[in-house]
């Protein structure tokens, strides 16, 4: 395996971490390629042998928690719905301060687009079944994450009343119920 070089990967961290810091207290919106570089103290020629703009940066950051996010999911099967659906949430919870920053700005729908494409695909996997719905699965896959995706904004930021492990059992219980009423010849543990 080739090594990378630290100039490489120092720079690479650099601009992320000043990316993430002020993705924090100035919002996606406001952020450039010239604030990125002057605070990170790089040229920007050197971010742009990187990244191409300031979403092409997003999208790597995002493609790494959808990883994350991706070996939870996998950890998931092994513990079951509520425990799993706990552990999806803390998730955010440990992040929540990067989700907020992106669900708040107009400018950051591919962020969107993407966690919603990875939550209807994990929900998809887990609905691979022979049994005859009631409702079109595409349909209710869609539903099912735009109503997660509804539910997981709200808690990060803070329109949510309660605690993490509150909102995820619930997003847990009624999960159970659409697929119980949805595909009735199937259980969902």
């Amino acid at each position: 395996m080739d090594k990378i070089d630290r100039r490489i990967l120092k720079s690479r961290q650099a601009i992320q971490s000043t990316f993430l810091d002020m993705l924090d207290k100035e919002g996606f919106d406001e952020i450039t390629v010239r604030n990125i570089s002057e605070k990170a103290n790089i040229g920007r020629k050197t971010f742009y042998l990187h990244f191409m703009d300031k979403y092409d940066l997003l999208d790597k950051i995002v493609d790494e928690h959808i990883t994350q996010l991706q070996e939870i999911c996998d950890q998931k099967k092994d513990i079951g719905l509520m425990q799993g659906s706990i552990l999806w949430f803390y998730y955010f919870e440990q992040h929540k301060s990067f989700f907020a920053a992106l669900f708040k700005s107009r400018d950051a729908s591919s962020f969107r687009n993407k966690l919603l494409s990875f939550t209807i695909g994990e929900l998809n996997k887990k609905l691979n079944v022979d049994s005859q719905p009631i409702i079109d699965k595409p349909i209710f896959l869609k539903f099912l994450g735009t109503a997660t995706m509804g539910v997981l904004e709200s808690y990060v930021l803070d329109e949510v009343d309660s605690d993490i492990e509150t909102v995820a059992t619930q997003v847990a219980e009624l999960y159970k119920l659409n697929i119980q009423m949805t595909f009735p010849n199937i259980g969902y543990a």
